[in-house]
């Protein structure tokens, strides 16, 4: 019995090892998840006339970078829904919905689904421009994910991803994409107009207005 005891601590110390050093290995040279602190995107940089009226729009990616507070209840939410519904619950993966996905995956015969989180698109967009092999990609992704949420609020996390990704027709971040489909600050969207917003994420070419 004894020697059972020892040979199953034995395999759990191995294992706790083996864990330890894999992790330090995908960890190193990580890019710094604390250049979030700043956060300096390409944005449309606007000339004016001596009498202060607008006559020159010019940029790389037509992004207005937009404080959380003032964008739509409805609309955070709405990408919530359709992006990551457990965001609120999860520290950085969604275990729930990585299975989930698998099984569809499955029943599928192809990749029907996906389980990225919200945190784990703002580490790939903002810390992971390289292209590495996917496998790796997305030990890194998901190691940045957990330094992510350890070291900002669940508000910075959105505040980044609604501000940083590509909604179609040169439209970059939620409040260049309300100008572009409804002629309106991101403020203004009603609820129809904050859950088509929420859903054109993952196709923009094909559910644009």
């Amino acid at each position: 019995m004894k020697l059972v005891i020892w040979a199953i601590a034995l395999l759990v110390i191995i294992s706790l090892t083996a864990g330890a050093g894999l992790w330090y290995f995908w960890s190193s040279n990580l890019p710094y998840s604390g250049i979030l602190d700043e956060y300096n995107p390409p944005v449309i940089t606007e000339v004016y006339s001596a009498e202060g009226e607008v006559i020159g729009r010019f940029w790389n990616e037509k992004r207005i970078v937009t404080p959380l507070e003032k964008m739509p209840e409805n609309l955070i939410n709405a990408f919530v829904a359709a992006e990551d519904g457990h965001f609120f619950k999860h520290i950085g993966i969604d275990i729930t919905g990585i299975i989930r996905s698998i099984i569809k995956n499955q029943l599928a015969g192809r990749k029907k689904q996906g389980a990225s989180t919200i945190t784990q698109q703002v580490a790939r967009l903002l810390l992971l421009k390289s292209q590495e092999k996917k496998y790796k990609r997305k030990v890194r992704e998901i190691i940045l994910s957990f330094q992510i949420e350890k070291k900002y609020s669940k508000e910075k996390i959105q505040f980044l991803y609604l501000n940083e990704i590509y909604l179609g027709s040169g439209a970059y971040g939620v409040e260049s994409a309300a100008r572009t489909y409804f002629n309106k600050g991101v403020a203004e969207l009603n609820l129809a107009e904050c859950a088509m917003l929420g859903g054109l994420y993952q196709a923009p070419s094909k559910y644009s207005p």
